[in-house]
């Protein structure tokens, strides 16, 4: 007895986490760095973890009305219909929502190389297929409408991230329409806004509003810090209603995912603390770090290090986690995660010593 062949299949790569770090250097956990997952330097929202305490002696319930009153606070700060929001187990969740509704086997989708992997790990779970359109590093990694449409053949979802992730690189308005503009009206443009918060760019939101043709993803996991409870949605078109009710998985945003999301969306002292230490860390790393970097509307910042395996392990073994990009298709990448005010100068000091040892610099 063996499963179904999954070598079209790849692996998702997570970041190390703390404990698997210490553990095999034999370090201490709490004098650790994590700056490898993108996660919220500053924890998760006060008031969500007031929530998820307050929530536990109802766990026994199934998440009905809490589920309702989150799409329904999500519409409004949207400004769309409770329809148009499709609530899932994490953004990876909301992926294959859309891959179970738009996609027929053997239908293609194009996302972008190098990429956040389960984009096109979806769309194969479910039977589809994948295409790349490059982003180049001359160009800032820039996923441009020329870019997109070269490579376009009438696929069925094209995805952009604006803020993208490893790169840091945003897609502008005008450039998403353009190319919903010039694609089939088959095709479904999927803007991944998971990092949209921390950008000073506006959300394509607009567009959802105006077209049939355009969808964005969103997370509870970066800027509210909830990665660990697992929570986002996606903002799809007025039409597809009836669509989320027939491929939505019974209950996969929790009762507790649902609450804490709740009383995060009230959270607006905490969100605008980790708006700003965001922003603040991403230009003190490039203004004082050792390496190329690339501009970024993230909480990340690209690095250019040369040997990005051995960069990556030497930071471990002096106390800082960075995301050794070789994953993405970028060897010679880092890509660090803006920390607290207290941890990035240390980080961004410990990854240059690492960096003048690498090249010789040091005496």
């Amino acid at each position: 007895m063996e499963p179904r062949d999954l070598s079209m299949h790849s692996v998702y790569r997570a970041g190390r986490g703390v404990e698997e770090v210490a553990r095999d250097l034999g370090l201490d956990p709490d004098e650790l760095i994590k700056l490898s997952s993108n996660e919220n330097s500053l924890g998760p929202s006060p008031k969500a973890v007031e929530a998820i305490r307050n929530v536990a002696e109802d766990v026994h319930y199934y998440p009905k009305s809490s589920h309702t009153d989150l799409i329904a606070e999500l519409a409004e700060k949207w400004a769309v219909e409770d329809e148009q929001i499709w609530l899932a187990n994490g953004g990876d969740g909301a992926l294959d929502y859309l891959s179970r509704a738009l996609l027929e086997p053997g239908q293609a989708v194009l996302v972008p190389d190098p990429d956040f992997t389960y984009h096109g790990m979806s769309a194969k779970y479910h039977h589809g297929t994948v295409e790349t359109f490059d982003l180049s590093e001359a160009d800032g990694f820039h996923q441009s409408p020329e870019r997109v449409l070269d490579a376009y053949d009438g696929h069925r979802i094209v995805y952009l991230t604006s803020p993208h992730n490893p790169t840091g690189s945003e897609v502008t308005i005008d450039e998403v329409e353009r190319i919903a503009e010039a694609t089939d009206e088959q095709t479904l443009v999927v803007v991944d806004e998971a990092y949209e918060p921390f950008s000073e760019r506006e959300s394509k939101i607009d567009l959802v509003r105006e077209r049939d043709d355009v969808a964005l993803l969103h997370s509870f996991s970066k800027a509210y810090g909830l990665a660990g409870i697992r929570l986002g949605y996606a903002i799809t078109p007025e039409e597809w209603g009836d669509a989320y009710a027939r491929v939505n998985t019974p209950f996969a945003a929790s009762e507790i995912a649902c609450r804490a999301g709740l009383a995060a969306l009230e959270d607006d002292t905490f969100l605008e603390e980790t708006i700003e230490t965001a922003r603040w860390g991403r230009e003190y790393i490039r203004e004082h770090l050792d390496a190329t970097t690339w501009e970024s509307g993230g909480n990340f910042v690209l690095a250019e290090v040369g040997d990005a395996e051995a960069v990556a392990e030497a930071c471990q073994r002096e106390g800082v986690i960075v995301r050794d990009c070789t994953s993405f298709g970028l060897p010679e990448h880092i890509r660090i995660t803006t920390g607290t005010r207290a941890e990035t100068p240390r980080a961004v000091e410990t990854i240059n010593e690492v960096l003048a040892d690498v090249r010789g610099d040091r005496p």
